[in-house]
């Protein structure tokens, strides 16, 4: 399995429950699209399904240990998505139901289900589940990623050790980097962009559609900067109405005000998004109550697009808002 970088008290957490006996058999793993929730899920169902553990830890060799990693044991299933919106369904959560309570066969005696990108998983959804999650056979284990554990209903968050993933140093991004032989150039550009979160600084080295998202939103920063709405709606414009992309938009847009409304108050602060030059000239111009308010509304044009609001008609009126509250 790939090194997971940073994030020692996580893994520390989870060793302790396979060593000591309690392992949860409900888990979220949450933290931003990038930084490894998925790897960490892997790493867990490799802990629960080894063959020789050691100290809590998979070995990593044994036959189960490689299966995972693979993604082909028999008694992991990797819960599929439906629809548009790429949710869980009802119907799919009852067949999962059904499915827990026949036993495995393996020499563990456990099988795990694994829901990934639980950001469109209906009320209804959850609370099928909700049962299930309560009281699992002693054998079946639930492993949620999201990135909030909010996206979750507060009934299943309870049930739920909940377990969040942070972003690693500069240092160690730059030295995962180099270990997949990127050159020293595309790692710079990377973590400028990105920092201390690894998958987003791989996607944006192999990706160019990452590339041409990043210049679009840079682009409109400046169009915020300048005042100018016309230039800001046929920016937002070209990114289109496909629902992951605005979502990466919305993020990277989000994080520029976060870093605008912080150098506000400290010019030398550090910053956690890609334009640092454009938040300190935004930052002269407006205060940090008026970033933060941006922020909100940023958010709720997310969730918009989330609910199957029009696209166009959210970023149109998430526009106007920006400019309202700015001048």
């Amino acid at each position: 399995m790939k090194k997971i970088y940073g994030n020692e008290y996580l893994l520390k957490t989870l060793s302790n429950m396979i060593t000591s006996g309690k392992t949860a058999h409900s888990v979220i793993i949450h933290g931003e699209k990038g930084t490894g929730k998925k790897l960490i899920a892997d790493y867990y169902t490799q802990q629960l399904l080894c063959n020789n553990p050691i100290d809590g830890k998979a070995c990593g060799e044994c036959v189960s240990c490689r299966n995972v990693e693979n993604h082909m044991h028999p008694d992991v299933t990797y819960v599929g998505t439906e629809g548009k919106l790429e949710g869980y369904s009802v119907s799919t959560a009852r067949k999962i139901i059904t499915d827990a309570f026949v036993k495995p066969n393996n020499n563990t005696g456990r099988k795990i289900y694994i829901f990934r990108d639980c950001r469109n998983m209906s009320v209804q959804t959850q609370n099928v589940l909700l049962k299930i999650i309560e009281e699992p056979p002693d054998y079946a284990y639930f492993i949620f990623t999201a990135e909030s554990k909010y996206e979750f209903l507060s009934t299943i968050i309870s049930r739920c050790i909940c377990l969040a993933v942070s972003q690693c140093t500069e240092q160690e991004t730059i030295s995962a980097l180099a270990e997949l032989s990127y050159s020293e150039s595309d790692i710079q550009k990377a973590v400028e962009c990105f920092h201390g979160n690894i998958g987003a600084c791989i996607d944006y080295i192999s990706d160019e559609k990452i590339h041409k998202r990043i210049d679009l939103t840079k682009s409109i920063a400046d169009s915020i900067i300048r005042g100018n709405e016309y230039e800001l709606n046929r920016a937002f414009y070209s990114v289109g109405t496909e629902r992951n992309e605005l979502y990466d938009v919305f993020a990277v847009l989000d994080k520029f005000f976060r870093d605008c409304a912080v150098l506000s108050v400290n010019k030398n602060a550090e910053i956690i998004g890609c334009f640092r030059e454009q938040a300190l000239r935004l930052s002269g111009i407006i205060p940090q109550y008026k970033a933060v308010r941006i922020h909100n509304i940023i958010e709720e044009s997310r969730k918009a697009v989330q609910l199957n609001v029009n696209a166009l008609l959210a970023v149109t009126s998430l526009c106007a808002e920006i400019m309202k509250i700015i001048y």
